[in-house]
């Protein structure tokens, strides 16, 4: 039997401390038909150097400027050829093992289009981690959250999510995706720059009727916040946008403007907590966020295929609002929500 291709893909943006501490675990990893692959952002630290010098067995493609996440990804994978890409983050440390699993799981279900291993806390390998944890979900009003991470709550890793599953969302920290599936989903939304694009993809690819797991055979480290910190206003702005691009783009048409605009006015009340903590930043993150989706409307709309599907009728949502569950009914574990 023919082993799949994989191409494990690192976008690296001057990241050169991330790449001197996180590659020996990557170039370790065992699998009998992968390659290796960094692509550069044109970063203006001495990344190339560094990867020429230490890892010369590694591709590198280079682009011609920083095109961000989304858009910089789309143009390294054009020049890529695999049965699967793992778009793996800069920070993430890898066991040996950690792609087999994957990538026997998919093979296993013609309609799986992506997946994510068990993403767990770089600096505590006891803890789920923020941007993955054991999988993605999202609730009625397009918030995102993880099964082993609620808002800040982020549970520690008892084995109390060992079960392969349907999800929503696959994290971008360790994403696996057939290479068909990017391409006929047409991959990462280039204006999306950071941020949810990875909630965008795999929404449209459910939407087109194919599966997403998690799949906990399969284990890595990620440390976060690699390249944008959570303290900066530009990556609230981001996630504010994108989460409505991303509800107005995939939602169907009888219920997509309304959702958004229920979910504009629940934005207004983390708008006014940034106001009583003094951020005002990240308040007036949230008016530009706004402005600049109501500006792109139309632009946005163009991009809706012509399938979506009730998003009630999607394995990975949650049938209700996570705001209330976590604020107000005190719900801080995702095994909670089945009793709420």
């Amino acid at each position: 039997m023919t082993v799949p291709s994989v191409a494990v893909v690192i976008l690296n943006w001057n990241g050169k401390a991330l790449l001197a501490q996180f590659l020996p675990s990557v170039v370790k990893s065992e699998y009998p038909n992968l390659q290796l692959i960094v692509g550069d952002n044109a970063s203006t630290d001495d990344s190339l150097d560094f990867l020429k010098t230490h890892y010369p067995e590694i591709k590198v493609i280079i682009n011609d400027h920083n095109y961000g996440f989304a858009e910089g990804y789309g143009k390294v994978l054009d020049q890529v050829d695999a049965d699967y890409y793992v778009l793996l983050n800069s920070d993430v440390e890898v066991p040996i093992n950690w792609i087999k699993p994957v990538i026997d799981a998919m093979e296993r279900d013609a309609q799986i289009a992506v997946a994510q291993p068990k993403i767990k806390w770089q600096k505590n390998k006891a803890q789920f981690e923020y941007a993955g944890a054991a999988g993605g979900y999202l609730d009625l009003h397009g918030f995102p959250f993880c099964r082993g991470r609620i808002f800040d709550t982020l549970e520690m890793d008892a084995q109390q999510y060992e079960d392969q599953r349907e999800i929503f969302w696959a994290s971008g920290a360790a994403l696996f995706i057939k290479s068909n599936h990017w391409k006929i989903s047409g991959g990462f939304d280039p204006d999306f720059f950071a941020h949810m694009e990875e909630i965008d993809l795999c929404w449209r690819l459910k939407n087109l009727g194919y599966k997403v797991i998690y799949c906990p055979a399969s284990e890595v480290y990620h440390v976060g916040g690699g390249t944008l910190d959570s303290d900066n206003p530009f990556k609230t702005y981001l996630n504010f946008r994108n989460n409505l691009m991303t509800m107005q783009k995939n939602l169907p048409s009888n219920d997509a403007y309304f959702r958004v605009f229920i979910r504009m006015c629940i934005d207004f009340v983390a708008w006014g907590h940034f106001l009583l903590q003094g951020k005002a930043a990240f308040a007036w993150s949230i008016n530009r966020a706004h402005f600049d989706f109501l500006m792109n409307l139309t632009k946005n709309g163009r991009k809706r295929t012509a399938r979506q599907l009730n998003f009630l009728q999607h394995t990975g949502q949650y049938p209700s609002s996570i705001v209330w569950a976590y604020f107000v009914k005190k719900i801080h574990y995702f095994k909670q929500l089945d009793n709420s």
